[in-house]
């Protein structure tokens, strides 16, 4: 998510409702998405309709995405974790040490730079987080269909970004963002992703980090 990263690093905030939603932010896009998709649909009888996707992990994950601007080009890569048992997610954008850690639990976006031993901690980007397993609470959504990204099944949604554009974006049955479009353009695409327990360590702040104030755009 260049725009997510480029945001946090610099201490402001974003605006979203999900963990699936902060990584769609990435490029260039500011939404609350979810889904599960009638093609999925067909070949996995377990999934049942719904009129709204899931748009919170309801499984620990690790997953890796390409982002990339409106006009086309690759803008970078970024790693998502997640833990679902306390609703924590790091951020770990390509190319540089700096990453993030929200707890929806605490409210908090930390923005770690281990270059400079700094942290900075500001509000979370949303005050309300959909529960694992329940479709997204607000917001409207039209499904679309199914598709396949980085070898898992989802459904694509079509529904709109905070300045009203619609984006169609493409869920897992349990609440894996892996693709987002608009006009046509995939913006964001999962690269890979794996279901493993992930660990209290690889959300812990490190210790002796100085405090600084977040940045103002």
């Amino acid at each position: 998510m260049p725009q997510l990263s480029a945001q946090a690093a610099q201490g402001t905030q974003t605006a979203s409702a999900s963990p699936s939603a902060q990584v769609a932010q990435g490029a260039g896009n500011s939404i609350a998405t979810g889904g599960t998709g009638a093609g999925a649909d067909a070949g996995n009888p377990a999934v049942a309709p719904q009129d709204a996707p899931f748009i919170t992990p309801s499984v620990d994950a690790d997953v890796l995405y390409e982002l990339t601007s409106p006009t086309g080009e690759t803008v970078m890569k970024q790693r998502m974790r997640w833990q679902v048992a306390t609703l924590r997610q790091r951020l770990d954008p390509g190319g540089s040490d700096l990453f993030m850690v929200t707890s929806w639990p605490e409210h908090t976006l930390t923005v770690v730079d281990p270059d400079r031993k700094t942290e900075s901690v500001m509000p979370a980007p949303s005050q309300g987080l959909t529960p694992p397993g329940h479709p997204a609470l607000v917001g409207s959504y039209a499904r679309l269909g199914g598709s396949v990204v980085a070898g898992e099944r989802c459904i694509i949604w079509r529904t709109r970004d905070a300045d009203g554009h619609a984006s169609d974006v493409c869920y897992t049955a349990d609440g894996l963002l892996l693709q987002v479009a608009q006009q046509g353009q995939i913006t964001v695409r999962a690269l890979h992703v794996s279901r493993v327990a992930q660990p209290d360590a690889v959300f812990a702040i490190p210790s002796g980090l100085k405090k600084v104030a977040p940045a103002r755009p």
